[in-house]
């Protein structure tokens, strides 16, 4: 869909045209017209002044952007008010003229090389997979954690229902120690924070090569999830008693919709 000027009006500001529909009998075509504003864009410290039309959605955006920023749709986040939602329109989420988005993401290079592992490595891991097919709450490494039962501070846990991650951090969790852990997603710095008693490591988004999840037997409101932070499994960050209706949200805001 493309949008052309249709000129500037009174008041400074431009609208485009476009082509909704058209009816072959009649050859009339049904015309709207969607405000055309300049909005800048920021990307790695760096902005960028674009036009683009308030009544596309905000998958459109990060299409018109993939060629202005280098960086393909897929692995975009637009931040506005939180992150925002590829159906979400730029006018549904309250985005005015002079407006400035953040959009962080890797670039596709960068992914792929963060991504190749050494070859012994992924021999290795392949092993180990072979090796263990019992679920994660029956292995021993995890029962020791389990076995201690659901914190008592645990956030409240739903199966079958998938919700967008909170505006404050998701607590409530234990870690590989039987120490508790908290989650924050730092959207806007594309980090995510691992805070326990003792430190808070704020980790970049693309050094996660990919996040693992099981339910947990009898308790399947909450999963065991490991996140994996170098090229091998043994570098997973295990967390336990993740409410589930997170988990989803949980691998989009880090990995992105493209890894699912």
């Amino acid at each position: 869909m493309e949008c052309q000027d249709a000129g500037e009006k009174e008041n400074g500001d431009v609208e485009c045209s476009r082509l909704i529909s058209s009816t072959p009998d009649s050859q009339k075509s049904t015309q709207t017209t969607s405000e055309l504003v300049d909005l800048t864009i920021i990307y790695n410290k760096i902005k960028f002044e674009i036009k683009f039309c308030l009544d596309e959605n905000v998958g459109q955006l990060k299409k018109h952007l993939q060629n202005v920023i280098n960086v393909p749709h897929s692995l975009q986040k637009v931040m506005i008010k939180g992150l925002a939602k590829d159906e979400r329109s730029l006018r549904e989420l309250g985005v005015v003229k002079g407006a400035k988005i953040m959009v962080v993401g890797s670039k596709l290079e960068d992914v792929i090389a963060v991504s190749v592992p050494d070859p012994q490595e992924a021999a290795d891991d392949k092993a180990s997979a072979v090796a263990t097919k019992e679920p994660f709450c029956k292995q021993k490494i995890h029962r020791k954690v389990l076995d201690k039962g659901v914190p008592e501070d645990a956030m409240p846990g739903i199966i079958n229902t998938k919700e967008a991650l909170p505006p404050f951090p998701l607590s409530g969790m234990l870690n590989k120690a039987g120490g508790k852990v908290r989650l924050t997603f730092k959207l806007e710095l594309d980090q995510l924070w691992i805070g326990t008693k003792e430190r808070t490591d704020k980790i970049p988004m693309n050094s996660i090569k990919s996040i693992v999840s099981e339910p947990i037997q009898d308790f399947e409101e909450y999963h065991i999830m490991g996140l994996q932070l170098g090229t091998t499994e043994a570098s997973r960050y295990w967390v336990y008693w993740v409410p589930a209706q997170y988990v989803e949200s949980i691998k989009e805001a880090v990995l992105g919709t493209w890894a699912l």
